[in-house]
Parts: C-alpha cells; sequence; structure tokens
C-alpha cells in the first residue's frame, strides 16, 4: 500500500483483528454482486468505501424513478442507464483506487459458474428466486462463500452459506425450489432504510468471510422485524436430502 492508501483505510488499519495485512488482503479480494438495487447499492458503496479491490456488478436493469427512493448509488441523472454501469460510476468516485467490472445482461448457467469461480465471496442481492436458486448452486458448485440478503414491506433477512466450512448449509436448504409466486417491493413495498440496514449487514459480513474474522452469520438466518425494531436469530442445518449441497 502507497501513503495514500494507508491514510484511506486508517480507521480500519487501526483496528487489531485487521491491521495492514488485513487491509492487504481486502484490497486483494475480488466480489461479485448480483443485482443494484436496494440491497446492492449500499452493499457496493461501503465494500468500495473499505477498499475491496476488485469488485463486479451485474444487473440487467435500467434505472428509473421509482427506484431512487432506496437504491443509492443511482442519482436523478442516472435514470435510463443501466444499473451496473451506474454503480460502477458510484463506487469510482467514491474511491478511485479499486477496480470495477460491470455486466449488463443476465448470465446464462456458464457465465454465472465463470464468474462465480473468479470470485471470493458471492453476494445475492435479487429480488426473485429463480435468479438466488442460480446464484447458490453456482456458489455450491465452485465452493464460493455466498452472502444473501432480502428485503420487503418491513421485514428483512440475512444469511452467509459457505460451502467451504463441513455441513454448512446451502440456500436451497432454506427455501425449496417449489414454482411459489416471487413477491418483490414492486409489487408489495419497503421501507427504503430497511435496504439500507440488510445492505449494511451484508458488507459486514463480506468482509468478516474474507478477513475469517469472528463468527458470521454462516448456519444462522437473522431476521428483522423493523416495525419493532426486533432482531431475530434462527438456526439452519443442512439438509440431507438436498438436491443442490448433498
Amino acid at each position: 500500500m502507497n501513503d495514500e492508501q494507508l491514510l484511506r483505510y486508517s480507521r480500519q488499519i487501526m483496528l487489531p483483528e485487521i491491521d495492514v495485512a488485513g487491509q492487504q488482503k481486502l484490497l486483494d479480494s475480488h466480489v461479485l454482486i448480483i443485482g443494484m438495487g436496494g440491497l446492492g447499492s449500499p452493499v457496493a458503496m461501503y465494500l468500495a468505501s473499505a477498499g475491496i479491490g476488485q469488485m463486479t456488478l451485474v444487473d440487467d436493469d435500467k434505472v428509473e424513478l421509482s427506484n431512487l427512493q432506496r437504491q443509492v448509488a443511482h442519482t436523478q441523472s442516472d435514470i435510463g442507464k443501466n444499473k451496473a454501469d451506474s454503480a460502477k460510476e458510484t463506487l469510482l468516485s467514491l474511491n478511485p483506487d479499486i477496480s470495477v467490472n460491470a455486466i449488463s445482461h443476465r448470465l446464462n448457467e456458464d457465465k454465472m459458474n465463470n464468474e462465480v469461480a473468479k470470485a471470493d465471496v458471492v453476494i445475492d442481492a435479487t429480488d426473485n428466486f429463480t435468479t438466488r436458486f442460480a446464484i447458490n448452486k453456482a456458489c455450491v458448485k465452485t465452493e464460493t462463500p455466498l452472502v444473501s440478503g432480502a428485503a420487503i414491506r418491513m421485514e428483512a433477512q440475512v444469511s452467509v452459506f459457505n460451502p467451504k466450512q463441513k455441513n454448512s448449509p446451502c440456500y436451497h436448504c432454506l427455501y425449496k425450489d417449489s414454482g411459489e409466486l416471487d413477491e418483490s417491493c414492486s409489487e408489495t413495498g419497503v421501507l427504503a432504510p430497511l435496504v439500507g440496514i440488510i445492505g449494511s449487514v451484508q458488507a459486514l459480513e463480506t468482509i468478516k468471510v474474507l478477513l475469517d474474522l469472528g463468527e458470521t452469520l454462516a448456519g444462522k438466518l437473522l431476521l428483522l422485524d423493523a416495525k419493532t425494531m426486533e432482531w431475530r436469530s434462527v438456526k439452519l442445518k443442512k439438509d440431507p436430502n438436498c438436491p443442490v449441497c448433498s
């Protein structure tokens, strides 16, 4: 690290759990974020600021006016732009020292596997089960840690699925691919700060996974009821009959 980097990341380097070696590890890390909406925005912005050296952003959607209530990586002038491209501009304005790759199209199975395999951690910030199951499958196949979050109305959840850990459950152990209807905030709504809270937790868990720091949410599901501001933690177990990870 040069002097400017040492100053930029000084408040993290001061932490004995991170120090110079940990910060360098973050700079050497590659994180894949799929979905640059309400969750992906704060995740990406905090990770960029924290010094994740390489980030790949995936989203085939365009910025709309209704997104701006919660998708803080985008501004009024970004309306009509691809979300991955818009977010890339925001991240580089926050930290020009990092490398950001924007993918503005959907990933088929082969490309998903390829992008996931190149990453140290994958972040699921999407809003539909089909994509979530596809991401999980690729993470299990490549043994890549997955940080998953979801928020709708005034309820949210976040967890870590780490195939590298023995007996760790995967996303499919939690939710079965039963063809259930997806709910999204475009139909049911979501309170703006809620996605910021969960996205921040996802960013924190990502750093912890990268640095093997403390105890992550692997094997646990953290639930938030924003109405009462109550957090609840539920233990998750590996499904021995899971068609994806067993």
